[in-house]
């Protein structure tokens, strides 16, 4: 599902865009536009039509202004890219107290954060952030989200790690979230009109008495489900089932 990666661009402009360092004209008419207003075109953008719809001239479109005049202000798509992820990240809700629940209330409130996060903008799904772009929010959602864990009794390697394991796990929920929106709108069936199809040729050839396992848990999910699956579900199961691990590693700390 990735398209693009973070980190791409030139280093040195990318860094001056994120931080607000670049040299402004000293003399002359006052810009039309912003970096910040530029990156929020691009964001709608992507909102709207996705991330393969994403291009300068389609962003110069959306601000009525001629495609060559974004590239006074940002050189190309990889320095916006991290620009686009560095505004999203800026969204994450304000930071909890150090004492507001335990650890495991806090990196649920993390967990499901960013769950909702990539639900707002499913196209950031496509961008592998492996070489993040050091930007402002970014880091300050690192040293916000890392508080969760603070104080729990693990070493500093052990916090970056369980943050890492929540947040990819709420990373890959969203993306069986969003394959599943986007499997109803590329086929024009829903999950209900697609089994209905399948059912009966299924019938035919699946025999339960081979299959036992299969026959009498996939029953009893579907009949709790009313899906094959369900991401709702999904993801809450698997965030109190992560949860749960972390508590072990954090009560071995204390033990």
């Amino acid at each position: 599902m990735t398209t693009e990666y973070s980190g791409s661009g030139d280093p040195t402009r990318t860094m001056e865009l994120l931080w607000g360092v670049q040299a402004r004209p000293r003399r002359g008419p006052k810009p039309k536009l912003t970096i910040e207003r530029i990156t929020q075109a691009a964001i709608e953008v992507a909102d709207a039509e996705g991330l393969g719809a994403l291009s300068m001239r389609r962003v110069a479109e959306r601000l009525d202004v001629g495609a060559m005049s974004l590239y006074t202000y940002v050189p190309g798509k990889a320095e916006l890219l991290d620009l686009m992820v560095d505004a999203v990240y800026g969204e994450r809700p304000a930071p909890a107290d150090a004492d507001d629940g335990g650890w495991r209330e806090r990196l649920e409130r993390v967990a499901r954060a960013n769950w909702a996060l990539y639900r707002r903008h499913p196209w950031m799904l496509q961008i592998a952030t492996v070489r993040p772009g050091l930007g402002p929010n970014t880091l300050a959602k690192y040293d916000e989200e890392l508080r969760a864990v603070e104080g729990a009794g693990l070493t500093d390697v052990e916090m970056d790690s369980v943050l890492t394991l929540v947040l990819q796990y709420a990373v890959s929920s969203a993306r069986l979230q969003a394959e599943a929106v986007e499997a109803q709108s590329r086929t024009g069936m829903t999950d209900e009109e697609w089994w209905a199809a399948h059912a009966p040729l299924l019938e035919k050839v699946f025999d339960a008495d081979r299959y036992p396992v299969a026959a009498r848990v996939g029953a009893a999910a579907g009949e709790a489900l009313q899906a094959a699956y369900d991401p709702e579900y999904a993801f809450e199961f698997g965030l109190g089932r992560v949860l749960d691990g972390i508590g072990v590693l954090v009560e071995s700390r204390s033990s």
